[in-house]
């Protein structure tokens, strides 16, 4: 799985939509609900693997950070999204500690729950942007996304058994 990891870390962003993309193709790049309940519609149990959680220190290769107010520390986040245990997603989150407080300390504490479950059931849920990014021939995406005002960056990777791939062929 450190391969695929290394593809997520590698995702390389475009700054326009790319021409080549089929109208499938962004309707889930674009999607603004939830990834997990999405890939719900394709399957019968979307489950998450934990590949890697904790804090880790600004001096870490964060290439989100930027995307988010300087913090000494940064909650990180990556797991495999599965559908009936296919790998589907790789999903990396950061959050800066500034974020984990009240009802976000929450977001420490998903274990194997898919992280669209947590945010989606909150009504403070809003989303800055999606950047659209391609990683080999795998595609991906990223987001700013604010909790109460407070924000975290998901990043997407979208691997070679997602429906995303299934629904272009």
């Amino acid at each position: 799985m450190s391969d695929a990891l290394s593809l997520l870390r590698a995702l390389r962003f475009e700054a326009s939509i790319p021409e080549e993309l089929s109208a499938a193709f962004l309707d889930w790049l674009l999607l603004e609900d939830s990834m997990t309940k999405r890939f719900e519609q394709h399957c019968s149990r979307v489950t998450a693997r934990v590949v890697r959680e904790g804090f880790v220190d600004s001096q870490a290769e964060l290439p989100e950070a930027d995307m988010l107010p300087a913090s000494q520390r940064y909650w990180l986040r990556e797991v495999v999204l599965c559908g009936d245990d296919e790998p589907w997603l790789l999903g990396r989150t950061l959050v800066p500690e500034s974020t984990l407080e009240g009802p976000e300390l929450a977001l420490q504490q998903l274990g194997t729950t898919p992280l669209g479950r947590y945010l989606f059931s909150s009504s403070s849920l809003t989303r800055d942007f999606i950047e659209i990014g391609r990683s080999a021939e795998l595609w991906g995406r990223r987001s700013r996304l604010r909790l109460s005002g407070k924000p975290l960056v998901l990043t997407e990777l979208f691997l070679p058994a997602s429906p995303l791939y299934v629904e272009e062929n």
